[in-house]
C-alpha cells in the first residue's frame, strides 16, 4: 500500500511542482508601461514660451465708412424673373429649362449643348421660344413650346440648317 500511495503521490506532486514553477515565473516577469492616451496628452500642462516683449504695432489706417455706405454695399438683388425647370422627354432626353420673365428668354441646356430661346408669342398658352441655331450650336432651328401656365409640359423641335433633320421631343416637367 505504500508503494501505491508513493506512485499517487509523486504524479501530484509533478502536476503541483509544475503549476508552483509557472505561477513564479510569471510573477517574476516585468509588464510593459501602458502608452499614454489621449486623455492623458490633453490633461497634462504644457508650457509654451512666451516674450515679454510687446508686439509691434502697425501702421494699418482704418477707414471708417458710414452707416451708409456700408448699406449701399451690402444690398443683395434677388432676381425672381428666373424659374428653373427641369423636364423629362421622349425619346430619351433630360432638358434643364431656366425661364428668364423680364427679357421673355429661355435658356435650354441638355447633354447636346444649350442654347437660349427669344419668345416669339404674345400668349402664356402656349408660350413659344425660337432660336436659329441646333442645340448642338450648329446652323439650323430650335423651337420649345410650353403648355399651361405653370409649364408642366413642353414640346422641342431642332431641325438642321435645310430642314431635312427634324426631330421632336415630348417633355414633361420631372418631380
Amino acid at each position: 500500500m505504500n508503494l501505491e500511495f508513493l506512485k499517487k503521490s509523486r504524479t501530484s506532486m509533478l502536476v503541483t511542482g509544475l503549476l508552483v514553477g509557472a505561477l513564479s515565473i510569471s510573477a517574476c516577469q516585468q509588464e510593459p508601461e501602458p502608452e499614454p492616451s489621449l486623455e492623458d496628452n490633453i490633461s497634462a500642462e504644457q508650457s509654451i514660451a512666451m516674450s515679454a516683449e510687446p508686439a509691434e504695432t502697425s501702421a494699418t489706417v482704418v477707414d471708417d465708412a458710414t452707416l451708409n455706405e456700408v448699406q449701399d454695399d451690402t444690398i443683395a438683388n434677388v432676381n425672381t424673373d428666373v424659374t428653373q425647370m427641369t423636364y423629362l422627354c421622349s425619346p430619351a432626353l433630360k432638358v434643364e429649362a431656366t425661364y428668364k420673365e423680364e427679357s421673355n428668354t429661355v435658356v435650354l441646356g441638355t447633354d447636346m449643348g444649350t442654347v437660349t430661346l427669344d419668345q416669339t408669342n404674345t400668349g402664356t398658352n402656349p408660350e413659344v421660344f425660337e432660336v436659329d441655331t441646333a442645340l448642338d450650336g450648329s446652323n439650323g432651328i430650335t423651337e420649345w413650346r410650353t403648355a399651361h401656365g405653370e409649364r408642366e409640359s413642353g414640346v422641342m423641335r431642332t431641325a438642321s440648317d435645310d430642314e431635312s433633320n427634324m426631330n421632336t421631343y415630348e417633355c414633361n416637367r420631372a418631380g
